[in-house]
């Protein structure tokens, strides 16, 4: 009975570094050969990143990818090898995954089920492949997939059973949000039992742009059961030596025969994979700090500054940013104003030194007051309404800005997608930045994540007193959000229906909210598209983000009445 270790290389890819991702696969390729690995799979598109979008339309880009493909076949010998790229078929544009083995490419796969949905638009760049590859090693029958095909069970999978594949293989590329981990592996569990397969299951880890990939490659038993598993949100290898029985029979589609290195070296004893998995808070802060360290390092930016009010959003910020960069690559801002209380003051601070981080203090009183200097003749016979405040938030978004332009440092906004999604935040003044870390977080999971911080710091990190007082953006005399706002806890389950499970306001109201409420709060939805057009990216953690995801026209008069 043959045994074959198999390695899935969970590696982090950069979009377009085709050098940079070259050589990282053949440095992951060598580690799971000296770890005793015979085969080792790369994920989805990894050579050129996913998704590598418009750059798909450039033939240059193309044919770089290719080259390195060569390049990688020439460099390794042994071990097999399967790796994501892109290919030029016929004249057309192919998401494949190449076999290479003894220093050449033997064979190529085409994916055949291109989604075009949520953030997916592979239609756009791809044309569907038509053809299963099987390969034979050792004996033992394989068929590649690569990301939807396995999705659908009705799809490759049950074509590959039928050929009497004995290990079905999938690069993927899948995206994170809440849940996304437990769904995966249910899927993966129905292909693999239902099929009598092996499955083994190789992710894609990192952040690019607004997509965060949470790896958690794994592999699969006929019975259904996870028999290795990679670690979430980081670069990892897993092994897995399978012993099953030789195929007696041969299968209708061709074989292509991958020769066993000769002679075949001792194996060393399997490495321990992890697996624990992660709580989905846990999850949910892995990928908030993935998503926002890859984009500052891969967008080369050496440090981020951000505005400390003495909130719940900026502290959790402050927070996440020096668990992705380090305290000595964050800088704040406190710009307080005549409307910011001493105690919101202190918290700033206080945040600011339990994370060793440099703040710097900057009064807005007298630019404050300048403006309102300049504009008095302009505004004469107008009471103080919400231009007065939103002024104070522009200064601020200025500041940070110029502090941008000085030093090279990123700007994040602290605003969540409670505020966002109703429109309870100024254009040009607290969405001003590079980046929106809390873009897709809910008010009410900002206060869990919070809870975590602390817990996992075995102290209070973010004072109690932040958690204590109630929200408020402090740009009038006793201004609290739910002057404006429904209580979090309420709005974020109105906005959950509507945004992500796409419910009409009657459907809202059918599950027994509020209709008054419930119309608000939807008017208020639709009528801020235009400022989240204009808003920085961030990191995807529903399965409905602004952006991507959800792509609503900016003039549009249809109501969900």
């Amino acid at each position: 009975m043959p045994s074959i270790r198999i390695a899935l290389a969970q590696v982090n890819s950069t979009v377009g570094d085709i050098p940079g991702n070259r050589e990282k696969t053949l440095r992951f390729a060598r580690r799971a050969w000296d770890s005793g690995a015979e085969v080792v799979v790369f994920p989805e598109l990894s050579l050129c990143g996913y998704p590598p979008e418009d750059l798909l339309l450039k033939p240059h880009f193309l044919q770089k990818s290719s080259e390195a493909l060569q390049e990688i076949a020439a460099g390794l010998s042994p071990p097999a090898a399967i790796i994501g790229c892109p290919s030029r078929q016929d004249a057309r544009n192919c998401n494949s995954a190449a076999v290479v083995s003894k220093g050449r490419l033997v064979a190529l796969y085409h994916k055949m089920l291109l989604p075009n949905y949520g953030v997916f638009d592979e239609r756009r760049y791809f044309e569907p492949g038509g053809e299963l590859v099987c390969l034979e090693y050792k004996r033992v029958l394989f068929g590649i997939t690569i990301c939807e095909d396995i999705w659908e069970a009705a799809g490759p999978c049950q074509a590959y059973g039928k050929e009497g594949v004995q290990v079905i293989i999938n690069l993927s590329a899948s995206p994170y949000h809440k849940g996304k981990m437990n769904l995966r592996e249910e899927m993966l569990r129905e292909r693999a039992t239902e099929n009598g397969v092996h499955v083994f299951y190789c992710n894609l880890v990192g952040g690019q742009d607004e997509l965060l990939f949470d790896g958690g490659s794994m592999v699969i038993s006929p019975d259904g059961h996870v028999v290795a598993r990679a670690k979430q949100f980081v670069e990892d290898i897993v092994f897995y030596d399978l012993t099953i029985p030789a195929k007696g029979t041969k299968p209708s589609c061709p074989a292509t025969r991958i020769e066993p290195p000769t002679p075949e070296m001792p194996k060393p004893a399997v490495p321990r994979s992890e697996n624990r998995r992660l709580t989905p808070v846990e999850e949910v802060y892995s990928a908030l700090v993935l998503g926002l360290k890859d984009y500052v390092e891969k967008n080369g930016f050496s440090k981020v500054v951000l505005g400390l009010s003495g909130g719940i959003d900026s502290a959790l910020t402050g927070c996440i940013a020096v668990d992705a960069l380090g305290a000595e690559r964050v800088e704040a801002l406190a710009m307080p104003s005549p409307f910011s209380s001493r105690e919101t003051q202190k918290d700033a601070r206080l945040v600011a030194a339990n994370l060793n981080i440099r703040l710097h203090e900057i009064p807005i009183n007298h630019i404050y007051a300048a403006y309102l200097d300049e504009l008095r003749g302009s505004f004469q016979g107008r009471q103080p309404d919400i231009t007065e405040e939103n002024i104070q938030a522009r200064i601020r978004g200025n500041i940070l800005m110029a502090f941008s332009n000085k030093f090279g440092h990123l700007v994040l906004t602290t605003g969540n997608k409670s505020e966002t999604s109703v429109g309870y935040c100024t254009l040009y003044g607290d969405t001003a930045g590079g980046f929106a870390v809390l873009k897709d977080v809910y008010k009410t999971l900002v206060y869990e994540l919070a809870r975590l911080v602390n817990e996992n710091a075995g102290k209070e990190l973010i004072p109690r007193t932040i958690f204590d007082r109630p929200p408020t953006a402090e740009l009038k005399p006793d201004q609290k959000d739910e002057d404006t706002l429904p209580p979090y806890p309420l709005l974020d389950r109105i906005l959950e229906a509507y945004i992500e499970n796409d419910k009409s306001a009657p459907e809202i109201i059918a599950e027994g909210f509020d209709a008054a409420l419930v119309y608000r709060v939807v008017d208020m939805v639709d009528r801020n598209e235009y400022k989240r057009r204009q808003a920085p990216p961030g990191i995807k953690i529903t399965p409905k983000a602004f952006g991507k995801d959800r792509r609503m026209p900016i003039t549009n008069r249809f109501q969900s009445h």
